[in-house]
């Protein structure tokens, strides 16, 4: 009784997320119904590159002729794990420039992400607030005063949480809305700060078969390119930081002079 006690979500909250998880559950059923009868027992998360491209091996065969039906799956798929902090986005990256190329392959893991991050953020901002705190006190304290620190400028800091592994995403997805940040902003930052890092994963799909680990996605050269973004978009940032210091110096004329 005394760890329920402890238990950081009320019976109502717990509700609200067993409803929103039963309405992804009814979606991707019925994307499983409308696809022709077959033996669908290589359908699961991936969770390494063999189990992934057996899944693309399978999924190939049915891309062509139940496009909508494969996109639809697919989507519903990543904004489930997105929604509820689920590992491996990662691999469904790599999916989406398997099946589908390297432009329509982007755009789908940008819309995919966009879409998930935006409905865990409305998720936390409904029932996440004691997740949060009981998860990542520390970093939640960090987060808060650089939000609070840059307010005037803050789509350009967020956007260089997005472009840089400074914060895990997953982590700005849920305490954003906890933090203050503006959907607006979110969105924006979301939108446009996931595309360079979604290129670099969805490009190396299409070599699928010649990667051996995950960690060859992100090596020296690709971590620094993504810093340099990100420091771009964070320069208007100190720049007016700068200005605005300089203009709070003034001299003091001395008595007598």
């Amino acid at each position: 009784m005394g760890k329920w006690n402890k238990f950081p979500l009320s019976g109502w909250e717990v509700a609200v997320a067993a409803g929103i998880v039963a309405s992804f559950g009814l979606g991707l059923m019925g994307v499983y119904l409308s696809m022709p009868a077959s033996d669908y027992s290589f359908l699961k998360l991936p969770r390494t590159l063999e189990e992934l491209q057996i899944l693309r091996d399978h999924l190939e065969s049915y891309t062509s002729d139940y496009t909508i039906q494969v996109l639809v799956g697919y989507c519903t798929v990543y904004i489930f794990m997105q929604t509820f902090m689920i590992p491996g986005t990662i691999f469904m990256s790599l999916l989406a420039g398997s099946l589908f190329g390297v432009f329509r392959g982007v755009a789908l893991v940008v819309f995919a992400a966009t879409a998930g991050a935006s409905s865990c953020y409305f998720l936390s901002n409904l029932i996440g607030r004691p997740l949060v705190f009981s998860l990542w006190p520390d970093k939640l304290n960090f987060f808060q005063a650089q939000v609070a620190k840059r307010r005037e400028k803050l789509l350009n800091y967020m956007l260089f949480l997005r472009v840089t592994p400074t914060l895990p995403n997953t982590f700005i997805n849920v305490a954003s809305p906890i933090v203050d940040v503006p959907y607006h902003i979110f969105l924006l930052a979301t939108s446009i700060g996931l595309i360079p890092a979604a290129y670099v994963t969805v490009r190396a799909g299409i070599a699928l078969g010649e990667l051996r680990s995950v960690g060859d996605l992100y090596d020296f050269q690709a971590i620094v390119t993504l810093f340099f973004i990100g420091i771009v978009s964070i320069t208007p940032t100190l720049i007016s930081k700068s200005q605005t210091e300089d203009n709070g110096l003034k001299i003091t004329p001395v008595n007598g002079s």
